[in-house]
């Protein structure tokens, strides 16, 4: 079994309150699950209103699977006009 982690720094330039940025994290944690069946959490930057940090596992037999998985993620979160995505990291169990 490998375990496949990735941590994601993100900017929420519109964001203007907590509730917004919430907003906003919500819906890109839910369609991360829904579209690519990974576990997402927010893990930092709780109480800011323009930075998150979320970290992001997958788990499979094949790291060469799970690291597609995690890319395409990170592609997603490239293209997504809400966030911008400052930084990544991924690394494997």
């Amino acid at each position: 079994m490998i375990v496949g982690i990735c941590t994601v720094e993100l900017h929420i330039p519109d964001s203007g309150s907590l509730k917004g940025k919430r907003q906003v994290i919500k819906s890109i944690k839910d369609r991360i699950r829904q579209n690519y069946n990974v576990s997402v959490a927010e893990i930092d930057g709780l109480d800011l209103w323009q930075k998150a940090v979320l970290g992001i596992a997958c788990v499979g037999n094949e790291k060469r699977y799970i690291n597609g998985v995690l890319d395409k993620i990170v592609g997603f979160l490239q293209d997504n006009h809400f966030v911008e995505l400052l930084k990544y990291h991924i690394e494997f169990l």
